[in-house]
């Protein structure tokens, strides 16, 4: 990446990124339920593609105000008080002003691993999550980036794009099962043409590799949010090496997340189960990007605003 890197510039090719991704992974989704379909009931295809999404917006309504609870409840989260957690509310409260959005709920996990988090539906249902370590081992203003961070992560509805593209792939993974529960044998052919047997087998090659291909996109699509969380934290803040600084001494950090699971691990700033892979978290399969690659964005960043500060001044 340029030196010249901006915050707009980070933020605006995150954007574009996502949406090409998220448009790829709805119509794979859509691919595969009307190919379902289609196997067995030519006429009726389109059946496959609008039930899968009727599922999407079912989810959407059962998530709205119980999704933020169940990742707290699987986290052993308390709520911050004003008197335990004074530092942690009122950074809290800074970085929602600076957002422009209502101060979130923050809780807190009982864990000597530094770690955070941001779960919920949208900025009037969302949750800021930190551990204990993570208030013991850095300063006000690492935490105030990592505040930043999550904040962003609510700010750009992150929070509900990662729900739903999770209930995309679970769907996605469903309909492959089905199909092969049920069996290859179509009940019904409108003809027996080769062009048929042609698409016929594009559905069950469909069927075989859409999984992965969906677990791809989610992998990359979360990659990508996690860049443009930092620089929306960046912006928020005006002060990226503070954020560099906190991902340094998280990532670095040897205690283990016993609060993080499976199932929460791609929500946390750092994924709690890569620790030890500092430089080499590169898998295709990653939930987050590189954390070297994460410092040196921002530090380009940080480079780049004292340049024009010391262009202005001189």
């Amino acid at each position: 990446m340029s030196s010249r890197t901006t915050f707009f510039r980070e933020i605006s090719a995150n954007k574009r990124g996502t949406f090409i991704l998220v448009f790829l992974m709805m119509s794979l989704l859509a691919a595969i339920a009307g190919g379902f379909v289609y196997f067995y009931e030519p006429d009726f295809w389109w059946v496959g593609s609008l039930g899968a999404s009727v599922a999407v917006g079912i989810y959407f309504l059962l998530m709205k105000d119980s999704g933020a609870q169940w990742v707290l409840s699987l986290s052993g989260a308390r709520e911050a008080t004003q008197e335990e957690d004074r530092m942690l509310r009122n950074v809290a409260e800074e970085i929602a002003i600076a957002a422009g959005i209502p101060m979130p709920k923050v809780y807190v996990i009982e864990d000597s691993a530094p770690n955070a988090f941001a779960t919920g539906w949208d900025p009037q249902h969302a949750v800021i999550c930190v551990t204990t370590g993570l208030l013991e081992k850095l300063n006000r203003d690492e935490l105030q980036g990592v505040v930043a961070h999550e904040m962003s992560h609510i700010r750009n509805y992150d929070i509900r794009l990662m729900m739903t593209l999770a209930l995309t792939v679970g769907i996605i993974v469903l309909l492959r099962d089905a199909f092969f529960r049920v069996g290859l044998r179509p009940r019904r052919r409108r003809n027996d043409s080769g062009a048929n047997a042609i698409v016929m087998l594009i559905i069950v090659l469909l069927m075989v590799f859409a999984p992965l291909f969906a677990i791809l996109i989610k992998m990359a699509i979360s990659r990508s949010r996690e860049f443009l969380a930092d620089a929306t934290a960046a912006q928020l803040t005006r002060y990226p090496d503070a954020l560099a600084d906190a991902l340094e001494k998280i990532a670095k950090d040897p205690e283990p997340l016993e609060a993080a699971n499976r199932a929460t691990m791609h929500m946390y700033i750092v994924n709690p189960f890569k620790k030890v892979g500092f430089l080499g978290d590169t898998s295709l399969f990653s939930t987050h990007p590189p954390v070297e690659e994460r410092i040196r964005r921002l530090r380009a960043m940080g480079y780049m605003g004292h340049k024009r500060v010391e262009e202005h001044t001189s």
